[in-house]
C-alpha cells in the first residue's frame, strides 16, 4: 500500500509531471493507493479546481480515518523528532501510514525523513 502526501497528490494533477507519470504507473500496475483524512483536508484547501477535485474523489472515494491512536502516535513522532514548528500535519500523515502499512509518496521528502527511524518508508 501506497499513502500520497498532500504535495504529491496535488502534483499528481499536473499533466505530464513526474508525480503525474508516477502515480499513472502505480494505477496501471494496480498498487493499492491511498490517503489519510489530514491529507485530503490539506488538499482540498487549494487551490484547486473543481474538476480537480471531482477527479481526485473519483481515483480515491475512500480516506483513511485519523483515530486516537494516530493522534497518539503524531504527537509522539512530533516530539520524538524536535517539536519542528509547521510540521504536525506531516507527523498526522506519517502516523496514520504507519499504522496502516504504507509507504509514503512525497514530493518533499525532507519533511519525513525524520519519520524513517520509526518505520516510515518511502514509495
Amino acid at each position: 500500500m501506497i499513502h500520497l502526501d498532500t504535495n504529491f497528490l496535488i502534483q499528481s494533477l499536473v499533466p505530464g509531471s513526474i508525480y503525474a507519470v508516477k502515480l499513472e504507473s502505480w494505477l496501471v500496475r494496480d498498487e493499492d493507493l491511498g490517503f489519510g483524512t489530514i491529507a485530503w483536508s490539506e488538499f482540498l484547501c487549494g487551490p484547486l479546481s473543481s474538476k480537480d477535485a471531482a477527479f481526485a474523489e473519483l481515483l480515491f472515494p475512500f480516506q483513511e480515518p485519523f483515530l486516537s491512536a494516530d493522534a497518539r502516535k503524531a504527537a509522539e513522532l512530533f516530539n520524538a523528532t524536535g517539536r519542528r514548528s509547521r510540521t504536525l500535519a506531516d507527523c498526522q500523515i506519517a502516523a496514520v501510514a504507519l499504522r496502516c502499512g504504507a509507504r509514503i509518496a512525497t514530493g518533499n521528502a525532507v519533511d519525513f525523513i525524520p519519520f524513517q527511524g520509526y518505520g516510515l518508508v518511502f514509495a
